[in-house]
């Protein structure tokens, strides 16, 4: 990509010309050593899962490392004739799914927030930001996947953009 003149070009750039359009979408099926492998070869903070076409879910570094965390058990109470369950709500639950997951299904999380290849460096950072998702799958206006955009994709053209005015 050819550095742009001055800071303002910046909002013409988009997520198809800044995304990773190499980072293959896996299967619900794919195994975990499956979703680590492509993650390594392309250099990427997460994969896209689609389904018949349909982008299903999104696995990133932090669900790899989540899964890799220990599992805080809830705490029971005895109350009277009863026992209750301290902090046995959803984070739970989803500690000990992404502890067990053997496939991109069981791990991925979803629904997943993507953009359109047409969104500007800023509508990325923006989503990005104020969602506090990354990376995002870049989708056609077939919603049909295209890449993946991270942070660190964004770094890089700013930094680009940044040293070729200063």
């Amino acid at each position: 990509m050819e550095p742009m003149e001055n800071l303002e070009d910046t909002r013409e750039l988009t997520a198809a010309e800044i995304m990773n359009g190499d980072v293959p979408a896996l299967s619900p099926d794919a195994t975990i050593a499956d979703v680590l492998r492509t993650m390594v070869q392309h250099d990427t903070a997460g994969v896209v899962v689609v389904e018949s076409n349909e982008i299903i879910g999104i696995i990133t570094e932090s669900d790899i490392v989540a899964r890799q965390a220990d599992v805080d058990a809830p705490v029971f109470v005895p109350f009277l004739d009863a026992i209750f369950a301290v902090d046995a709500g959803r984070q739970y639950h989803e500690e000990i799914r992404r502890a067990l997951a053997t496939s991109a299904r069981e791990l991925m999380s979803s629904p997943v927030t993507s953009i359109r290849s047409q969104a500007t460096l800023e509508e990325i950072a923006t989503v990005m930001l104020d969602r506090d998702v990354h990376p995002l799958p870049v989708v056609d206006d077939d919603n049909r996947y295209m890449g993946v955009v991270s942070r660190r994709d964004l770094v890089r053209v700013i930094a680009r953009l940044e040293t070729h005015i200063s």
